[in-house]
């Protein structure tokens, strides 16, 4: 990554691009960022590699709310993305050049890479998430870094959260006996907005799918009344005939991080 970032030579496009990344491994809050600051904009194209979907190439997930394709073929992310932001477009690409490219010819007037802190060949303005605590500062395998750390002076922006933003966490159709049920990378993270009457817990790997069957014999183990889920976990389950609690999250993000932006797009160099 050093070498590449050394080497690169980054494309411009000509429209306003903002990268959403962070630097540690595993969850960070990039999705719920991504939703956020793309509400406060019109004709938003985000563009993701739809990590965890059963397809490849490039492929529109939604066009201005309207919705073309399954979970299974966009991503659990990219289809909470699309869900989340009915007046946005959400496209999914491991080329993100590719993406760019569509959304401008779908006459996007503001692009965002989800996860775009590493697409080093893209002209972008960076937002960089950081976590409340870093154990350690070392890059992977040796830590949990995906570069060196240094490597945070390349961003825009750096938003660290508790202090630039916040999350808020609401719990919609609470029970008195609820199973955790999650595919999320680092799910302990989600412990500290835990309501009560967690019985049981059932975790799969970061972007893994559901068996409803599975889930129906967690259930009727535990004697719980229904499954405790993310948003993200959700959209995974629309078809199953199984009782959700739903955890939701949104974030409260300062203002100053939406002045820098829209600095950035008013400045009309891209």
């Amino acid at each position: 990554m050093w070498l590449r970032r050394a080497l690169a030579r980054r494309e411009s496009f000509s429209i306003p691009v903002i990268s959403v990344g962070n630097l540690v491994v595993g969850g960070s809050g990039k999705t719920p960022f991504v939703i956020e600051i793309a509400s406060h904009y019109e004709d938003v194209f985000i563009v993701s590699r739809g990590y965890g979907r059963r397809s490849r190439g490039l492929l529109e997930v939604s066009r201005r709310g309207e919705i073309a394709v399954s979970v299974e073929e966009s991503g659990d992310e990219a289809m909470l993305m699309a869900k989340r932001l009915p007046g946005a477009s959400v496209i999914v690409s491991e080329d993100r050049k590719e993406g760019i490219r569509l959304a401008r010819e779908l006459e996007a007037k503001l692009i965002i890479l989800d996860d775009g802190f590493n697409r080093v060949n893209i002209e972008k303005f960076e937002i960089l998430l950081e976590p409340e605590t870093i154990r350690n500062y070392l890059p992977f395998p040796a830590g949990g870094f995906r570069e060196f750390a240094f490597t945070k002076s390349k961003a825009d922006v750096v938003v660290k959260e508790g202090k630039d933003f916040k999350r808020i966490v609401t719990c919609s159709n609470l029970k008195e006996r609820m199973v955790l049920a999650t595919a999320i990378a680092n799910p302990s993270r989600l412990y500290r907005y835990l309501p009560e009457g967690i019985v049981a817990k059932y975790i799969l790997g970061d972007h893994e799918y559901f068996e409803e069957e599975k889930l129906y014999a967690v259930l009727k183990e535990a004697r719980a009344e229904s499954l405790l889920v993310t948003q993200k976990d959700a959209v995974k389950m629309l078809d199953f005939r199984l009782p959700l609690t739903i955890m939701n999250l949104r974030l409260d993000i300062d203002e100053e991080v939406y002045e820098k932006i829209d600095a950035y797009i008013a400045r009309g160099v891209y």
